[in-house]
This record gives C-alpha cells, sequence and structure tokens, in this order.
C-alpha cells in the first residue's frame, strides 16, 4: 500500500464519525474492494509473525494517511472486517490526536467502571499510555486473537465514553459544550457495541 494515492477528503478524526459517502462506482465493487483489501491487509501482517511488520501495519494510517484508509473502508457495515478495521483504526487517530484530554476521560471512565478487558494500564494513565494502549489495541489484530483485540477495543470505548459522559455533568461545563460531549460519548458506546458484535460474529466464523 506504499504507493496508494493520497486523497483530499478531510481527515476522520472523530472515531464515532462513520458516515457513509456516495461515490460514482458501482457499490457492489466498492463493497468486494473493501472485503479483499481488508482480508489482505490482516493476512499479510499476521503471515509475517514479525513485530517490525506489525508495527508498520499499526502505523498505517500515518504513513498512507487516515483518509486513504477511509476510502478503503469507512464505507463497509459496521459488522465487518473492514468495517471494525476502520473503527480502530479511527479510534488511535482520536487518541493520538489529542491524547491528554482522551487520559482525562479515560481516567475519569475508568474509576467509574474498569472492564477487565483492558486491565493493567499504567495509573494514572498519562497521555504517552493512552498512546501505548491504542497501539497495542491495533496490534492485536496482526499479532493476537482479531476477536479479542475487537473486544478490547470495545471496553476502551466504554471506558473513553463513561469518562466523557461523567466530564459533561461537572459543573464548569458549558451546557453547549456538555451536549455536544454527550451526543459523542452515546455514538462511542455504539462504536462499542459494533466492535463487540464483530468479535462475536468473528468467533461464530460469520464475519465477512
Amino acid at each position: 500500500m506504499t504507493n496508494a494515492p493520497r486523497y483530499r477528503r478531510p481527515a476522520y478524526s472523530d472515531p464515532a464519525s462513520f458516515d457513509r459517502r456516495e461515490g460514482g462506482a458501482d457499490p457492489a465493487d466498492i463493497s468486494q474492494a473493501a472485503h479483499d483489501t481488508a482480508h489482505a491487509v490482516i493476512n499479510q501482517g499476521r503471515d509475517a509473525a514479525d513485530p517490525e511488520t506489525t508495527e508498520r501495519f499499526v502505523k498505517l494510517a500515518e504513513t498512507e494517511g487516515l483518509e486513504a484508509i477511509a476510502e478503503l473502508w469507512a464505507h463497509s457495515p459496521a459488522r465487518s472486517l473492514a468495517g471494525a478495521l476502520w473503527r480502530i483504526y479511527a479510534l488511535r487517530s482520536a487518541i493520538r490526536k489529542s491524547p491528554e484530554r482522551m487520559s482525562e476521560y479515560y481516567r475519569l471512565g475508568r474509576s467509574h467502571s474498569a472492564p477487565s478487558a483492558i486491565a493493567g494500564v499504567a495509573e494514572p494513565p498519562t497521555a504517552e499510555e493512552m498512546n501505548r494502549l491504542t497501539d497495542r489495541l491495533l496490534a492485536g489484530m496482526y499479532a493476537g486473537d482479531i476477536d479479542v483485540a475487537f473486544d478490547r477495543a470495545g471496553a476502551f470505548c466504554r471506558v473513553i465514553a463513561r469518562g466523557q459522559a461523567l466530564w459533561a455533568d461537572k459543573t464548569h461545563v458549558e451546557p453547549r459544550d456538555a451536549r455536544i460531549l454527550t451526543d459523542k460519548a452515546n455514538r462511542l458506546v455504539k462504536t462499542a457495541e459494533e466492535l463487540e458484535s464483530s468479535a462475536r460474529a468473528f468467533r461464530d466464523g460469520a464475519l465477512d
């Protein structure tokens, strides 16, 4: 994918923003291309079984651009390998864009809920730790159990969403900002549900 074209669409930094954009190509062809590229990327990364290769795939959004990944997979159904891949890459990009604030959300959300799927995170979680955690979540797609990677990413989304909701309830937060943050939290919970659904489908052998 090193020669992938650079698209001029804006980067999608909000992991809860998974819009369906219209294009001129046949939707069936787009769907098949998304399926094929997602499976090819995962298979290549897993077959290599090499830390350097895993790191290269983890950093795919940085080398190719998140907009290029969106062009490949953002149209895909939520419960699909391509759709789940897009969500995890978008989540990682959002964390790297604002790791300090995300660490605050995580710390707040973790204090009220601690899913075992993401146990072991340093306390208090620093911005650097947030970046390392999302790298580990994505690396699990290439060097671990895929369904576990989906479940861990879903658990992470739930903790962040819980922190956002609690932050929105703080007295110093303006009502408009609180509404926006609450909406983001609700959408992130939906993302968690979609990732968890993909995990179940993978275990059942039904993930496209």
